[in-house]
């Protein structure tokens, strides 16, 4: 329905007419009425915004509160559906699908729930079952479930640790039981506040430790029974890894790691070069099964199948073979999705492809949206906390962007429009369609990309017009080629091909990359910029009348608190010993060599700086000094930071400084405004402080709240020692 022009109207000034509120509201009200066919796809918007709540909570909810929070809801969904007032149905409509996605998450924790180390342990030996194996670096990266070791308390044993161990020999298999010695510590917190936090991530993996193992594995006999989910689980890891080793076998290096990633998604063999390059040309999607490889192979599949029965005109006249491609094509489809490790990404495409060619089982047209929100409902079900890690994220922003595209130029072409000459019409559109894919999933995706990843491409769109027909003519079809013909050990001439059609992908990623102004470093956002970014691109997206256009609101409101937000003046690593210092030129330096140079080098992705840290450590010529007692730098505003590493220095910093970050416990120091020692990282983790009349102070554990995946506070102090007071002047 066309919305009418506006009756109603309000003189303001002489000459000038504007449209009265309520005619606003009404004509806002039916247009909301004539898109209610698209109601439906704010569902998993709703379910997913009570899952965002639950983890943004600064605290851990009861099972009670979950339990209420649910009733609440379902009361909700049931008043919804018997009210006959439309704006009342989908005010509950909104309430019930947030307060079920906060109980699901809540739920989903209490699931995984498992101990977490939370302080180092070891070395102590370890008797456990290999989940999964990784080549990683110069080593090797082994999950252990069923742990037993001395070490561990009944009830407090980790469900799954993480180790790494030096060197490879090819022994260590998924289901193998061994004995090792390692050493192991806490799931990593975030380099600073408001960080990517690994350590929740290992949480909802079942992870509750990390570490090193001293010397080899050895194999004993097993220590316990497996029942037949854990027995089916082993076997996929089992394919997935010797089809990893195969691959590995017949292209060596990092272009093995990019085929073993294009076919059973493991990453861990692809050199830092390689990845960098095709992350800064925009091809970072090839190294993720997404969409286009679950496309490419599901309906290839499905053309292959319905052409090759197409040939045989008594199967084609008698029988629907189009049915029998599509349950062909599902086939391969879930195949794939199993040995690629079902990350979220993939899960998306195949639910999608799913929907598609289900929909021609039944004779039934595909509602592509409707697939997206049933994707993202199916996936937040299994996997809530998939909501805040950025493959989800980014995957879905990229397809809701890609079909409010596709739908904007299917009623255009409804109208008449958008009509061209027919020579070369077919390669117009191949090219046309690269082009616009590559630039709508880079705008879309680029806030989560910026904000993730503090990082923007510039040339996505030449790199994937360079690229992408060698990944659907080439590259794809050589690995399905190979996985068919790994049965047989007939892989090795498809895996040569493959190979090829990767190392033409990499040099265009190279060629792309090395041009001028490829990539551009970008401060981090706050994440109030990313919602009302998501939430104004989905406004936009998923409805079809004028009103969409007022998600252009939340979208510049986030650019202009994106753009004012100011960066922390002094950042402290969890070692006390790691420091960085904002200087009046508005740049970040380390005030001397960083001992944490992970925690270093992204503070300076963070704050847009392209610098390692290496390169970014201060000098007298911008006020730090140091000796070896410590350092003394000056911050943005002139205020004085000592940083000691001995004790011996302690006294005249705390008399002089306005702040202190001490490598050293400093109870004694009760001189300067802020005090940040060794006990008060401990507890705290890293600091982020900002300048100013009053100390505005986050650290990283008092932004992860009191939740199952941070370390527990000890008792004692609170998290630092300081007074809030305005500071006088300093030289």
């Amino acid at each position: 329905m066309v919305v009418g022009p506006l009756t109603s109207f309000r003189r303001v000034t002489p000459g000038i007419s504007v449209p009265a509120p309520r005619a606003v509201l009404r004509a806002l009200a039916t247009q909301i009425l004539s898109d209610r066919q698209r109601w439906v796809l704010w569902l998993p918007v709703g379910f997913g915004a009570g899952i965002g709540l639950y983890f943004a909570l600064p605290f851990e909810p009861s099972a009670a509160s979950a339990a209420i929070t649910a009733s609440i809801g379902l009361a909700s969904a049931v008043l919804a559906s018997r009210s006959a007032n439309w704006i009342l149905r989908i005010g509950l409509a909104a309430i019930a699908a947030i307060a079920f996605g906060f109980a699901h998450a809540k739920l989903r924790e209490m699931r995984v729930a498992a101990p977490v180390l939370t302080h180092r342990v070891g070395p102590v030996g370890l008797d456990a079952r290999i989940e999964s194996v990784q080549i990683h670096g110069k080593g090797v990266r082994v999950v252990l479930g069923a742990l037993s070791s001395t070490r561990f308390a009944a009830g407090n044993t980790p469900a799954h640790v993480r180790i790494s161990f030096r060197g490879f020999d090819g022994t260590l298999t998924p289901g193998d039981w061994i004995h090792a010695t390692a050493v192991m510590m806490p799931p990593p917190g975030p380099a600073a506040p408001g960080g990517y936090d690994f350590g929740r991530a290992a949480f909802f993996d079942g992870v509750g430790g990390v570490g090193y193992a001293y010397g080899s594995a050895e194999h004993i006999a097993p220590l316990q029974g497996e029942t037949l989910l854990h027995r089916v689980s082993t076997s996929i890891a089992l394919l997935r890894w010797h089809m990893t080793e195969r691959i590995r076998a017949g292209l060596p290096g990092s272009t093995g790691g990019i085929a073993a990633a294009l076919i059973t998604g493991d990453r861990g063999s692809i050199s830092e070069d390689d990845e960098s390059a095709l992350r800064d040309a925009g091809l970072a999607h090839v190294l993720a099964i997404a969409g286009l490889h679950m496309a490419l192979v599901g309906l290839g599949l499905f053309w292959i199948v319905r052409a090759l029965l197409a040939a045989v005109p008594a199967l084609a006249l008698n029988y629907p073979i189009k049915k029998w491609a599509a349950l062909a094509a599902l086939g391969g489809a879930t195949f794939y999705l199993i040995v690629s490790g079902a990350a979220t990404p993939a899960t998306r495409a195949y639910i999608m492809l799913a929907t598609m060619l289900t929909a021609i089982l039944f004779d039934r047209p595909a509602l592509s949206m409707r697939s997206v929100a049933l994707a993202a409902t199916i996936i937040l079900l299994l996997r809530p906390e998939s909501l805040i890690e950025p493959g989800f994220q980014m995957s879905f922003a990229a397809v809701v962007g890609l079909i409010a595209v596709a739908e904007w130029e299917q009623a255009r072409r409804a109208r008449g429009e958008g009509t061209g000459p027919r020579a070369f019409a077919g390669i117009r559109r191949y090219v046309r369609g690269i082009a616009i894919t590559s630039l709508v999933g880079s705008l879309a995706t680029a806030p989560f990309a910026m904000f993730h990843f503090d990082r923007a491409t510039h040339y996505a769109v030449l790199g994937n017009l360079l690229a992408m027909p060698v990944m659907g003519f080439v590259a794809m079809p050589a690995a399905a080629i190979s996985v068919l013909a790994m049965p047989f050990h007939l892989e090795a001439w498809p895996l040569k091909v493959l190979g090829w059609g990767i190392g033409v992908m990499l040099s265009v990623g190279r060629f792309v990359s090395g041009l001028p102004g490829a990539i551009s470093t970008v401060p981090a956002w706050p994440i109030t910029s990313l919602v009302l970014l998501s939430l104004g691109g989905l406004w936009i997206a998923l409805w079809r009348q004028r009103l969409r256009w007022f998600g252009l609101a939340p979208i510049a409101l986030a650019i202009v608190i994106g753009v004012t937000t100011q960066g922390p003046d002094l950042l402290v690593a969890r070692d006390a010993s790691t420091v960085a210092v904002r200087g009046a030129d508005g740049v970040l330096r380390l005030v001397r060599a960083a001992d944490d140079e992970y925690s270093a080098d992204q503070w300076l992705k963070r704050d847009g700086d392209a610098r390692t840290s290496d390169d970014a450590i201060a000098t007298a010529a911008n006020g730090s000094h140091c000796d070896g007692y410590g350092c003394v730098a000056k911050g943005r505003d002139r205020t004085i930071i000592a940083a000691p590493i001995r004790i011996d220095a302690l006294a005249e910093d705390c008399a002089t400084a306005a702040i202190v970050v001490s490598a050293v416990p400093a109870r004694s120091c009760t001189g300067p405004k802020l005090v940040i020692d060794k006990l008060s990282v401990t507890r705290a983790g890293g600091y982020a402080v900002w300048l100013g009349p009053t100390l505005k102070i986050e650290t990283v554990e008092g932004e992860r709240g009191q939740r199952p995946w941070s370390l527990q506070p000890q008792s004692g102090r609170p998290r630092g020692q300081y007074r809030r007071i305005r500071p006088t002047s300093l030289p």
